[in-house]
């Protein structure tokens, strides 16, 4: 194992609810749901790569865009020897720019709940960043915060402990009710020890724009969307028929979000777990929520989540910002 790459830790208690228990309780509500953190094991990762590569989906590129133009002011802001703490591990290309515009930082932690994803991440970056501290952490950000501080020589005693920068691409904070993104963000904070918090958001836009990206023409997110099915058959045993249902993703613009869902074609049992779980036809399964914010309504629920917004870049045809938070 390379030197620079420390073992796989666990920061999520371990009696956590399963894909099966989350599958079965999600599927017993009315209306009834599947949570959107379960579109991610292998398959679905690979859709979703494929979705930031369509001519529709704006959010990847320009996000990219905003990093790359802005990656010295960022760096600035961060400050030098930090450790860049990643919520999710994404896309490698985004850390990248970090890491390259950032003065000697200190570590890279990035927190995922796929032990698999996060050892191919790290791996990936070891030979190119030979001096850089990699620090993989199995855990759910949404459930458990609690980051370990850095060990090794000189990193015992708190006057030593890197700043740490918190990493949020992608607005994937987009995909939280607003109380639960209030809360999100209180714990991001509470776990960055003062530091602070680069995180992109997706905003307010053209509907017809909105609907396109999450309609492609291509078909590649209504099979990233079924993929939950078919996950569940492969590591379930369920006899789910993904072309049973279709996917359907309306913008609601009186809540600025986008609501993604699976719509039972017909009327439908399938089998999950032992039990049988039916659908009547046109009834709707809810996988995924990704709400659009004004660069003001963010910064507004970033001060009352406890950061003081500092910087905050955009676009020009003001389709993404990606804004530095700093810890009050």
């Amino acid at each position: 194992m390379d030197a620079n790459l420390a073992r796989l830790q666990s920061v999520s208690p371990p009696e956590g609810e399963s894909f099966a228990d989350c599958l079965l309780r999600g599927l017993g509500k009315t209306p009834k749901e599947i949570a959107c953190k379960y579109f991610y094991d292998e398959a679905g990762s690979r859709l979703f790569d494929a979705i930031c590569g369509l001519p529709e989906y704006y959010q990847t590129r320009t996000e990219i865009a905003l990093l790359t133009r802005h990656a010295g002011e960022i760096a600035a802001l961060m400050g030098p020897h930090v450790e860049i703490v990643e919520f999710g591990a994404g896309s490698l290309r985004k850390v990248r720019i970090l890491l390259d515009a950032a003065h000697a930082p200190r570590a890279y932690t990035p927190l995922d709940i796929s032990g698999d994803y996060l050892q191919t991440v790290v791996r990936s970056l070891a030979a190119d960043y030979p001096t850089l501290m990699l620090r993989p952490l199995v855990g759910d950000f949404t459930q458990s915060l609690e980051i370990p501080a850095l060990s090794g020589p000189g990193l015992n005693q708190g006057s030593n402990t890197p700043r740490r920068a918190g990493f949020f691409p992608g607005s994937t904070i987009g995909n939280f009710k607003p109380d639960a993104a209030m809360a999100l963000l209180r714990a991001m904070r509470a776990s960055l020890n003062g530091g602070g918090l680069l995180i992109g958001v997706d905003l307010v836009k053209d509907p017809v724009r909105l609907h396109a990206a999450y309609n492609d023409a291509a078909g590649v997110t209504a099979l990233f969307n079924k993929n939950l099915l078919a996950r569940a058959n492969r590591e379930l045993g369920a006899d789910f028929d993904p072309d049973g249902f279709a996917h359907y993703a309306p913008y609601n613009a009186a809540a600025h979000r986008i609501e993604m869902y699976l719509v039972s074609l017909r009327r439908q049992s399938v089998t999950l777990c032992g039990r049988q779980v039916e659908f009547a036809a046109g009834e709707p399964v809810h996988t995924e929520d990704s709400h659009k914010y004004t660069i003001e309504s963010f910064r507004e629920m970033a001060c009352r989540a406890g950061f003081n917004p500092r910087a905050v870049w955009a676009d020009e045809e003001r389709l993404f910002a990606v804004h530095w938070l700093e810890s009050r």
